[in-house]
């Protein structure tokens, strides 16, 4: 079902999603309280959501679907700063997913985008609602297909192999679909003596700094959307910008992110295989990698890196995912050292900070 107030959204959209032979729109409506009354009579199975809308906004109408009866709901939101801060709470409030939209060239830009739109609504259809309610999740935002190699060279092993162990430690967290909320668990149970993490949460421009900003309020250790040169130090976790790669650099035994304009790799940037692959390459032994729930293989070939690097290596495991994507290529790499449920991976944390 699509609820819009914008008609050309509702009928683009529907034109879309009826072209794919798996997707049926069973209706469409121009605000919340139309929708309710179609619902009563055929629920769909999947719910595309506009947030701002007469009657009742799309905040409220979510979390009462939610409450009545748990549906995965896709948000169609706009690419602006109010837009970012209304979304973080769709997501908190148990969206599956963040479609985003302009103000403007509406109707070429969501038609250009037609792959992405089916593939987000088939993810949402598959989601894993149990941890949704307790866990959220995140934006999808699928672009191009260049795989890492293409993008970073290959990891030279003969120099992981020989660095030194430091006290100079780091964590690195790679997650997509049901990040926000599995993000926020995690990072809201750490002391403020962590060690420093690097975070990359598949999110759309101008979303991340929103999105760190409420980590920030509610987590002991401070959180920050990373700029470049920031220095990775315990007590601090810096989320990649969205629209942008992040990368970790070392100088001595101190480490720092590097922000890099890049082609996307695995259809996202940032990419978490970015991320892994630098953190192998200036960190190795001396870093944990961590992949959690998300759909696609975005971060497995790069834990793969940091494994063959000698690092720690901890995959979030199926029961607790939203989608079960991410870790389980991960662990079909042989990448992973152990897989875990979301709520032990606050303690491995804290106690690799303290080895």
């Amino acid at each position: 079902m699509l609820v819009d107030d914008s008609a050309v959204v509702r009928q683009v959209l529907s034109a879309l999603l009826g072209k794919d032979n798996d997707i049926e729109v069973i209706a469409s409506a121009s605000d919340p309280i139309f929708a309710m009354d179609k619902m009563n009579s055929n629920w769909p199975d999947v719910i595309v959501l506009d947030v701002e809308m007469p009657r009742m906004d799309g905040i409220t109408f979510l979390k009462q679907i939610m409450a009545i009866r748990p549906t995965p709901v896709i948000i169609c939101s706009t690419l602006t700063e109010k837009g970012a801060a209304t979304s973080m709470q769709a997501l908190a409030s148990g969206a599956v997913a963040i479609v985003t939209k302009p103000k403007a060239g509406l109707k070429n830009f969501l038609e250009a985008d037609a792959g992405d739109i089916v593939q987000a609504v088939k993810m949402a259809a598959t989601a894993n609602l149990r941890p949704i309610r307790n866990m959220g999740v995140a934006p999808l935002v699928p672009t191009a297909k260049l795989k890492i190699d293409e993008v970073m060279p290959a990891l030279d092993a003969s120099l992981t192999s020989a660095m030194a162990v430091t006290t100079d430690k780091l964590v690195a967290i790679g997650t997509s679909t049901g990040g926000t909320q599995a993000l926020e668990a995690v990072l809201s149970r750490l002391s403020k003596t962590a060690p420093g993490i690097v975070i990359v949460q598949h999110m759309p421009e101008k979303f991340t700094e929103a999105f760190a900003d409420r980590l920030n309020r509610i987590c002991a250790l401070e959180v920050l959307e990373a700029k470049n040169g920031d220095r990775v130090i315990p007590g601090r976790a810096l989320v990649a910008p969205g629209g942008r790669h992040m990368q970790v650099k070392r100088s001595g035994a101190q480490y720092h992110v590097e922000i890099l304009d890049a082609p996307p790799v695995n259809r996202h940037r940032p990419s978490v295989d970015v991320l892994f692959r630098s953190v192998a390459k200036c960190a190795g032994r001396n870093s944990l990698g961590i992949i959690m729930t998300g759909m696609g293989d975005d971060g497995a070939l790069g834990m793969r890196d940091m494994h063959d690097a000698g690092a720690e290596t901890i995959a979030q495991d199926e029961r607790t995912c939203v989608v079960y994507g991410m870790p389980k290529e991960a662990v079909k790499l042989g990448a992973v050292d152990k897989i875990v449920p979301l709520e032990a991976i606050p303690g491995l944390i804290e106690s690799y900070g303290k080895k």
